[in-house]
């Protein structure tokens, strides 16, 4: 491993916070360093705001969170349900790989309710794969010669879209961390206040719960997260995971 550095990126604001912040702590309390990077601002995300008002509550929001894990936090500026996997947002993502140069990168479930979830899966996938390549340009970055360990988070509510439930391979005991994944999610109160507006629900917090506590219970434990870890040719076919958090790591 030639960097401790754990990559975590979401499409939106708040997704790396529902998905993953857990084992972010975990890989933070062993002496990684944390980055934390989304796709879009969430730029659509209120009832009340402008895109470009939004976007700027939501990126605030978005690094106080980060700095509860004393982590980086970067936006890519994308638009928010306009995503798309095309040569601009690849060179973003790309350029993004050879700054950090991440050991660990996280990022959405392959399958997910979202179309901007599965883009997001997709670009980060090819971003890991292409840093290295010499010949794609990105300003005066030099390519990044190591292909990271790729995690794909769950899908909300362990489903894809047909409702047929996806299986994590392996899943991370968060239970000791969980206080602090809460208290980053309510940084985000203007996506729960839209939240209320849009879907008519006022439970972000208890949600997030729930959601983590349906993969404790197959390891008997009160909250957990779930991955699929990228094992295609050729990225690395260790579990970097499993090696740096121990017991706290049950394969599936």
């Amino acid at each position: 491993m030639k960097n401790k550095t754990a990559l975590a990126v979401g499409a939106h604001p708040d997704d790396v916070e529902i998905f993953g912040a857990g084992t972010l702590a975990l890989l933070r309390d062993k002496g990684w360093r944390i980055v934390i990077a989304t796709m879009t601002a969430g730029d659509v995300g209120s009832v009340t705001l402008t895109r470009d008002e939004i976007s700027a509550v939501r990126k605030r929001e978005s690094k106080n969170a980060a700095k509860l894990l004393n982590a980086d936090y970067f936006c890519m500026n994308n638009e928010d349900i306009f995503l798309h996997y095309d040569r601009p947002t690849l060179l973003k993502a790309i350029k993004l790989i050879r700054e950090v140069k991440p050991g660990i990168v996280f990022t959405m479930s392959p399958q997910d309710y979202m179309i901007d979830h599965e883009i997001t899966s997709q670009i980060v996938r090819t971003a890991c794969f292409s840093a290295g390549i010499n010949l794609i340009k990105t300003d005066e970055i030099n390519s990044f010669d190591q292909i990271p360990h790729l995690y794909y988070y769950d899908p909300m509510e362990c489903k894809d879209i047909f409702g047929n439930r996806i299986i994590a391979s392996l899943v991370v005991d968060i239970t000791s961390v969980m206080m602090l994944k809460e208290d980053m999610l309510k940084c985000h109160e203007s996506q729960r206040n839209w939240l209320k507006k849009h879907h008519g629900m006022d439970e972000y917090i208890i949600a997030m719960n729930r959601f983590s506590e349906i993969r404790g219970k197959e390891i008997g434990v009160k909250y957990a997260e779930g991955f699929r870890q990228h094992l295609g040719h050729p990225y690395p076919q260790n579990n970097i995971l499993n090696e740096e958090l121990g017991s706290r790591v049950y394969n599936v």
